[in-house]
């Protein structure tokens, strides 16, 4: 096994350490809403595990094994399966933090009009790429999945640092996607992506991390507002 193998697991465990280590900090105690946030996780995951898994399948995506430790479950690397538990960790930790330190900033009424305009963006461009695979359903279940949370109408003092953290997030999310897609160590069928790219990253990465973040932060808070029934 060469070094090069590790670079999947390095890129995780670098994510995570930050958000480890400072998870006991006194003012924010990340820790103390940990039996709220890894539920959260867990289902989340869940589901992107299950639509990851048929993604392999249907080679609308692959992994180089070079950059992996080779250890595989159900055709992923393990690597892959403790992405979706990494990432929405570092998120909400994200999160949390902008929950505290700025609590005093709420613009819901900017975002929600925010979310009806991404929507629309969202669901119009589902239907015209709706012959990409990939493009088609990241951006379409995006879009379900935020008309659902405004109809539900329930996030509203939560939108505002929901969006903070999706901004902040991008900045490690293209350090470690840039690295995964440039080398790469996940491999894209052009045949179901619009081949748009940021810094390699193809344009529904963002609508992808989009959801996966979206649906974790409702269902923590979600599970956080049951503790008062």
């Amino acid at each position: 096994m060469e070094f090069k193998n590790f670079t999947y697991m390095i890129l995780l465990v670098g994510s995570i350490s930050a958000p480890l280590l400072l998870s006991f900090d006194r003012k924010v105690q990340y820790y103390k809403n940990l039996k709220y946030i890894f539920p959260a996780i867990i289902v989340t995951a869940i589901i992107f595990w299950v639509w990851d898994i048929r993604f392999v399948e249907a080679q609308i995506w692959s992994f180089n094994q070079e950059y992996t430790i080779g250890v595989n479950l159900i055709g992923m690397p393990i690597e892959e399966w403790l992405f979706f538990i990494v990432v929405p960790y570092c998120c909400m930790f994200i999160y949390e933090v902008l929950k505290y330190y700025l609590q005093k900033y709420q613009f819901a009424h900017i975002f929600k009009s925010l979310s009806v305009l991404l929507i629309a963006v969202f669901a119009l461009v589902s239907y015209f790429f709706r012959h990409q695979d990939y493009t088609f359903l990241t951006f379409l279940f995006s879009a379900l999945y935020l008309s659902y949370t405004l109809i539900r109408n329930k996030f509203t003092p939560y939108i505002t640092k929901f969006y903070f953290a999706f901004l902040v997030s991008l900045i490690p999310f293209l350090v470690v996607n840039g690295i995964l897609t440039s080398l790469p160590v996940v491999k894209y069928n052009s045949v179901h992506i619009l081949n748009i790219r940021i810094i390699n990253i193809p344009i529904e990465d963002f609508s992808y991390l989009f959801l996966l973040l979206l649906m974790v932060t409702t269902i923590y808070e979600t599970l956080k507002e049951s503790r008062h029934y």
